[in-house]
């Protein structure tokens, strides 16, 4: 067992996969955009498998593949499959924005995903397409509709709340939710800065969650395991054994988080 300072027991590990994205949000893209790594910077596939066998054998039970935008990184489903071969793995899940679902979903499901979470932050095709700064709807549609028809379950939507923007469309999501047999999740935009007026309280959220029962650590695309997303604190995994990565990260581990300003959140894969 992994287990902290504070005795929160830690079986959760979300890998980002990938910095490159097919689409721009602007609540997630800083407006400068962001310096992509070269590839030979990005963890190879046999590197997050070694990493995830080593995090599973320590008391990892739970793994999510981020990115960026996952599906965009080549040969995905060859990495699900080796993931799902770890026996200790019982949870292997996925946070796509779902423009390429469609495509993979039941390769997804037949190598070893369990399920997805699907990024949208609206059921208005104009809007999402300007807050994702060109984003077409209908994809994201008929990878909801893949993904079920694969057992990729339970499908959840993940919707970051805007002020003005979107809040205004919440009883839609929760209609549409029933409609489809998908579950909505509530999300508040938030700052990586919590000493600013960083979250969007206005609005009930069901993420992320309160720092008291977090069970996560965070591993990003370029190799670098961060044991909390609001703090600058990172372990280059590729420094370490990576069972002494892991001890160290669940021992610097801090109660409570404050502020990450080292990386925007798409370098982190949230």
């Amino acid at each position: 067992m992994l287990v902290d300072r504070f005795k929160r027991n830690l079986t959760y590990l979300r890998v980002s996969i990938t910095d490159r994205c097919n689409l721009r949000c602007y609540y997630c893209m800083p407006k400068r955009g962001i310096s992509q790594k070269d590839r030979t910077e990005i963890l190879s596939y046999e590197e997050i498998y070694q990493f995830i066998k080593t995090a599973s054998n320590m008391g990892i039970n739970k793994v999510r593949l981020t990115g960026g935008e996952p599906l965009i990184r080549k040969d995905i489903c060859k990495l699900i499959s080796m993931i799902a071969s770890i026996p200790a793995i019982k949870d292997l899940a996925l946070t796509t924005n779902g423009i390429l679902l469609a495509k993979y979903a039941a390769k997804l499901k037949k190598t070893g995903l369990n399920r997805v979470n699907i990024s949208l932050d609206s059921l208005k095709p104009e809007r999402y397409k300007k807050i994702t700064c060109g984003g077409n709807i209908s994809d994201v549609l008929a990878g909801i509709k893949a993904a079920k028809k694969a057992g990729l379950s339970p499908v959840k939507i993940n919707c970051v709340i805007l002020r003005g923007v979107n809040d205004d469309e919440k009883d839609d999501f929760l209609e549409f939710g029933r409609e489809n047999g998908v579950e909505i999740q509530f999300i508040q935009k938030m700052s990586l800065d919590k000493s600013k007026p960083a979250l969007d309280e206005s609005h009930v959220s069901t993420r992320p969650p309160d720092c008291r029962i977090c069970n996560r650590l965070r591993l990003t695309a370029d190799g670098f395991l961060k044991p909390c997303l609001l703090s600058d604190d990172e372990i280059n995994i590729r420094n370490y054994n990576y069972a002494e990565a892991i001890k160290e990260a669940v021992a610097r581990k801090p109660k409570q988080g404050n502020r990450c300003l080292k990386r925007p959140m798409i370098l982190i894969g949230g």
